[in-house]
């Protein structure tokens, strides 16, 4: 039984999620586990979550102490930190989700904690956008979780408990490992896309465009690697991932794009990083995200 979360990563997501488990079971049941510095940053901060003023609690990591739930909700770059930060968080029991991008945290967590502890999770359909300490959204999106080891399946029962206790969206996957490549292969598209081009969801879709193309082609190449991997990516996915996102707010952007109106160091390491480096490893040429890190790191140097 959840009846305690801690929290790590205070972004977008993290808020949202804060704001539904203290929506159900009470703000006590819920903190941000943060750093001293973070703890005088964001001490005293009222959030607005829709425009509603919320107060969340903040723990100290040297005083915090285990809790039933570990949600990690951190920047890819800022995982090797939240390990530590997280460390007095995780008792014998404790289960931990990571909501973060990519197809690698859940590995790096496990091999810090122990996989036992984990399951495996993909965020996606949300719109949530983060600026400051305003938090805006219309569609909360779901959670799509699953397990890859037996030991792992008490974690996926008790979580599912949670989630029904605080009316959280969600879908259990039989196979996870390929939703968390299906969900990949959107963010290297949509994610870098909006930040290369400087624009928004509704860039994206225009056809025939610059961006529209790029975006395809980037998602394409994550197709092939997934496919070299053993993992059955297909061109239906890529078209089930863009009907979810016409159905987001045009005007709105994905976390990226938000990093580069704020002047933040994105995630393009995790992105093309990660498909650059392994697609070499299989020979694949991936000249969309070629240009997408390279074009990324030239804004990038301008901050």
């Amino acid at each position: 039984m959840i009846k305690k979360t801690a929290i790590v990563g205070m972004g977008a997501l993290g808020l949202l999620y804060a704001d539904q488990i203290a929506s159900f079971q009470g703000k006590e049941s819920v903190s941000f586990v943060m750093d001293r510095e973070r703890i005088e940053k964001y001490s005293g901060t009222v959030f607005a979550c829709n425009g509603v003023e919320k107060r969340f609690q903040m723990v100290e990591d040297t005083k915090a102490t285990p809790a039933d739930l570990v949600i990690v909700a951190v920047k890819y770059n800022g995982l090797s930190s939240a390990l530590d930060t997280m460390r007095g968080c995780i008792g014998e029991h404790t289960v931990i989700m990571s909501v973060m991008n990519g197809i690698d945290s859940e590995e790096k967590i496990a091999q810090r904690y122990g996989s036992n502890h984990m399951i495996y999770t993909v965020a996606q359909g949300m719109d949530a956008m983060k600026f400051g300490s305003k938090l805006t959204y219309t569609k909360m999106g779901e959670l799509r979780i699953g397990v890859i080891l037996e030991e792992q399946k008490k974690n996926l029962e008790t979580v599912k408990e949670f989630f029904d206790e605080i009316r959280m969206p969600y879908t259990i996957e039989e196979d996870i490992l390929y939703r968390i490549w299906g969900k990949f292969m959107l963010n290297v598209g949509i994610n870098q896309t909006c930040l290369a081009f400087e624009t928004n969801y509704g860039g994206t879709l225009k056809e025939n465009s610059e961006e529209n193309k790029t975006m395809l082609a980037a998602m394409r190449e994550v197709i092939t690697l997934a496919n070299a991997k053993g993992i059955p990516l297909s061109e239906k996915d890529l078209e089930y991932y863009i009907e979810i996102v016409k159905t987001l707010l045009p005007e709105g952007m994905p976390s990226m794009r938000q990093d580069g109106v704020a002047h933040r160091y994105s995630e393009v390491e995790m992105f093309a990083g990660t498909v650059k480096r392994l697609a070499a490893e299989y020979g694949i040429q991936t000249p969309a995200n070629d240009f997408l890190y390279n074009r990324i790191k030239e804004i990038e140097a301008q901050y």
